[in-house]
């Protein structure tokens, strides 16, 4: 029985699970795909691999299908692979770092279509209060090269050398189940994606837990394509929403009203230049969802379910 388990979920993901599982096999890992409802031939191109294979009948989200797979996976490390990522090397650095002290887990580097790394999204600081508002105000877009974006997005970072890391990209992470079962795994409210990971690593780091991130472990990343599914107006309030729920989980009062305030502000600019760009009033509407519920975050906090649609 392999130590080494790989969770896959996919969601519409026919064009590039099948490189991602015949490198996932190869590895020698177990590995299982978790496939959240899709509409192409995603199940056949799995299936005809002979891996582990769980078919959703709808869209559980990320986290969901994430934890799936890690109930039926008995390895005492879990590498999270997203289908768009075929490995390039062994997972044994990834091993290694997780066996580290107060070790949570490890990630390696993200390559793009060109081999290029993918700096900025493989590895980040876990998001202070500061560094969100600078988000949703878009300064980090029109200044990328402010001190706080540098930071977040670790920027700055030597990626030559193998270091304790707050954030690993949830997209080829591998973690240690002794602690993804103290935590609980992922929070599957975070419904469909994002934040998902973030809240994970956050939480491991408030358990006195690390992650590493080691650049002797390689995997070739598309990127975002499941996203491309999502409708574009549908991305824009998950993406806020779930912002707002790890904001109001992880910050005091104030400093997540400060966020709920710049996330109104940055809103209506976003909402005006799109409506301008587009010659449409459909970012107007997506925006004023946002808007509203950012505005009610405000006045009384934090209200689970039924403010945006699943």
């Amino acid at each position: 029985m392999p130590d080494i388990g790989i969770v896959i979920v996919t969601y519409n993901s026919e064009r590039h699970i099948g490189a991602c599982l015949d490198a996932a096999l190869a590895s020698g890992a177990e590995v299982v795909v978790v496939d959240n409802a899709s509409r192409d031939d995603t199940i056949a191109e799995a299936a005809r691999r002979g891996v582990r294979l769980i078919a959703n009948s709808e869209n559980r989200g990320f986290a969901a299908a994430v934890n799936q797979g890690f109930a039926v996976l008995n390895c005492p490390y879990v590498l999270l692979l997203n289908p768009d990522s075929v490995l390039q090397t062994s997972l044994e650095p990834l091993r290694e770092l997780c066996d580290m002290k107060w070790s949570a887990g490890a990630g390696g580097c993200l390559l793009d279509a060109e081999g290029k790394p993918q700096t900025g999204f493989m590895v980040r600081e876990l998001p202070r209060p500061i560094d969100l508002i600078l988000e949703v105000l878009v300064l980090n877009r029109v200044l990328p090269k402010n001190p706080y974006n540098q930071r977040y997005r670790a920027l700055n970072l030597d990626y030559s050398r193998r270091q304790p890391v707050a954030q690993p990209a949830g997209a080829f992470l591998m973690v240690r189940r002794a602690v993804w079962e103290e935590l609980g795994g992922f929070d599957e409210s975070y419904y469909p994606l994002w934040f998902d990971d973030v809240d994970f690593c956050r939480r491991a780091a408030d358990c006195g837990y690390f992650f590493y991130f080691t650049p002797l472990a390689v995997v070739k990343h598309t990127g975002a394509h499941s996203i491309s599914s999502i409708r574009v107006e549908l991305r824009q309030l998950y993406w806020y929403r779930n912002l707002l729920r790890y904001s109001a989980r992880h910050f005091r009062p104030l400093p997540f009203r400060a966020i709920c305030l710049a996330v109104v502000t940055g809103s209506l600019v976003r909402a005006a230049a799109l409506t301008v760009a587009e010659r449409s009033l459909q970012p107007v509407a997506v925006f004023g969802t946002v808007m509203r519920l950012a505005s009610r975050c405000m006045v009384f906090g934090w209200r689970e379910g039924g403010a945006l649609p699943r």
